[in-house]
């Protein structure tokens, strides 16, 4: 029989690394101190087995760092610095204590680069599939938050980074299995899928620029991140095709799967916003400084909260299609 209370000590940190924490785990609830020139944000995912992930994809440290990056991504999007996180987890009989302790591993590698601090939990037993639910605390200096409701017509649509790698890693890890083999480029791929990269640094770029941005991250899929965009501003997105920046690793594979992969694949973790015209010049610019790639992707119009993705000279609605949690 599993030993609750043995493995909730064998998970806590030997260190904090956050001077606001004054109490942790050990008591019935974490408490720790706001500064009063910050806004607290944050969020909350959960991550359930076969839907979100499986075992012959990702390994248990896999499935631990990619349920805290999904979080850190989404306060990149707010423009945030992580802080904290909490894990509620229900673990079926057929995952071992030492499973589960690599996947705790897994959070706490992917929190090391920020310093996060792990400050409590719930443990539970479970009759069905492992279910992880993860929430994080971070926080912004007040007036400088992030929000999607924020593009105006004459914005330019940019993105950091490169689209469609995760999905890619994910169509060579159903292939091949997840110890392949692969190749050096395919390889990239793969990591990209199992253990993607938040955009924090760019978040904190675009929140102290003092630049009008709407922003969002790209979890879901460009198109589904595009439209959440449109909805929020209530403006029209008019994304080009042919600017959309794709990972060289996928170069093998046809551009109509190249583009099909950066629209709807998700899980890339990238950023997605509007800026002015003259504030998206200097974007680049800092961007540049910081080795923050930033790619001018579309723009917006004004009209009904749409994407549409331009071909040339034809456009077409560009439905939301990510990932949804509900579909059969």
């Amino acid at each position: 029989m599993r030993d609750e209370f043995s493995l909730i000590r064998s998970i806590s940190p030997a260190n904090v690394h956050q001077p606001s924490l004054h109490v942790g785990i050990g008591d019935d609830a974490a408490i720790y101190e706001g500064a009063p020139e910050m806004e607290e944000v944050l969020c909350v995912d959960t991550m359930v087995e076969e839907i979100h992930f499986r075992r012959d994809t990702l390994t248990p440290f896999q499935i631990g760092y990619k349920s805290l990056a999904i979080n850190i991504s989404d306060l990149a999007a707010m423009g945030a610095t992580p802080k904290f996180y909490l894990v509620s987890i229900a673990v079926p009989p057929q995952w071992s204590d030492r499973e589960i302790k690599t996947l705790y591993r897994g959070m706490a590698e992917c929190a090391a680069p920020y310093r996060m601090d792990l400050i409590g939990g719930d443990t539970v037993s479970t009759n069905a599939k492992l279910v992880v639910t993860v929430t994080a605390v971070g926080h912004v200096p007040k007036g400088t938050r992030l929000l999607r409701q924020r593009a105006r017509p004459g914005d330019v649509v940019f993105l950091t980074g490169t689209v469609g790698q995760s999905a890619a890693g994910l169509e060579l890890l159903n292939k091949k299995g997840l110890h392949g083999p692969f190749t050096e480029e395919e390889e990239l791929l793969v990591l990209a899928h199992q253990q993607p990269q938040p955009q924090v640094e760019a978040g904190h770029l675009f929140a102290r620029s003092g630049y009008r941005i709407a922003l969002n991250d790209v979890s879901d899929g460009v198109a589904s991140e595009a439209n959440e965009l449109a909805e929020a501003s209530k403006v029209k997105l008019v994304l080009k095709a042919n600017t959309i920046p794709l990972h060289p690793a996928m170069e093998t594979f046809s551009k109509e799967q190249q583009l099909e992969w950066a629209l709807f694949g998700g899980e890339d973790f990238q950023l997605i916003g509007t800026a002015a015209v003259d504030a998206f010049a200097s974007l680049q610019q800092l961007a540049i400084q910081r080795g923050i790639s930033l790619t001018e992707i579309g723009y917006v119009e004004a009209g009904s909260p749409v994407v549409e993705l331009e071909e040339g000279t034809a456009r077409s609605v560009l439905k939301k299609s990510g990932y949804n949690h509900f579909a059969k």
